[in-house]
């Protein structure tokens, strides 16, 4: 899961010129309000979860990592 997210941010979001990690801080890579909102859009086809208004905090999105824990607990839930 984290690295199709990366593949995503890295390719479809993000232009970068150093490659990501999992614990890479995304706001220092220059994801931003509109880079969010492709994300979620992205997250949502991809991994079939919702993300609420209220899951977007800038904790849930600072790295790939945390990304991922907020999509596996949106699974889990869903369960």
């Amino acid at each position: 899961m984290e690295n199709k997210l990366l593949g995503i941010l890295g390719d479809e979001i993000l232009d970068l010129e150093e490659p990501l990690t999992h614990e890479s801080d995304l706001f220092e890579a220059g994801l931003d309000s509109m880079g969010i909102m492709q994300l979620i859009l992205a997250i949502e086809d991809q991994f079939q979860v919702v993300i609420d208004p209220s899951e977007l905090s800038r904790d849930n999105f600072a790295t790939v990592s945390h990304i991922a824990k907020l999509i596996h607990s949106k699974q889990s839930t869903a369960r």
